[in-house]
């Protein structure tokens, strides 16, 4: 599986799984469904988490998606090191979003955040040193 558009298709899996955990999130006020006994929600206290967490997947990622699709397209710029870089950004932006929503550890989150932002910002730079010469 030498394929860039992999990864990129994990990272949208990833995000749908993120919308569907936000509709449970939101089901008891939009619909009354998941109530607790004492009326609470089951889900109160990841709603906010899980909806700032997806703001989060179309920031940075952005910029993931936009290079896999031009190193796709350019055929012959994909090699392990980029596809290593790939799936290190998906599997981070996933204990990303675990440490977000269920953690609270902003210093861990910090950590998991550099680690993917480098994984791209290398990417880009290989890619440019590919591309220049």
């Amino acid at each position: 599986m030498d394929n860039i558009l992999i990864p990129v298709f994990a990272h949208i899996l990833w995000c749908a799984l993120l919308y569907a955990l936000l509709t449970v999130a939101r089901a008891p006020g939009v619909w009354g469904i998941g109530r607790k006994a004492s009326g609470n929600a089951l889900f109160e206290n990841v709603k906010q988490k899980v909806s700032a967490n997806l703001s989060n997947q179309f920031e940075w990622p952005m910029f993931f998606h936009m290079l896999c699709v031009v190193l796709y397209t350019s055929g012959n710029l994909v090699n392990c090191t980029m596809l290593a870089l790939a799936w290190v950004f998906v599997v981070g932006r996933v204990i990303h979003s675990l440490v977000q929503i269920f953690g609270t550890s902003i210093r861990l989150r910090g950590i998991v955040f550099t680690i993917n932002f480098v994984a791209v910002l290398a990417m880009w730079l290989l890619f440019l040193a590919d591309t220049v010469q």
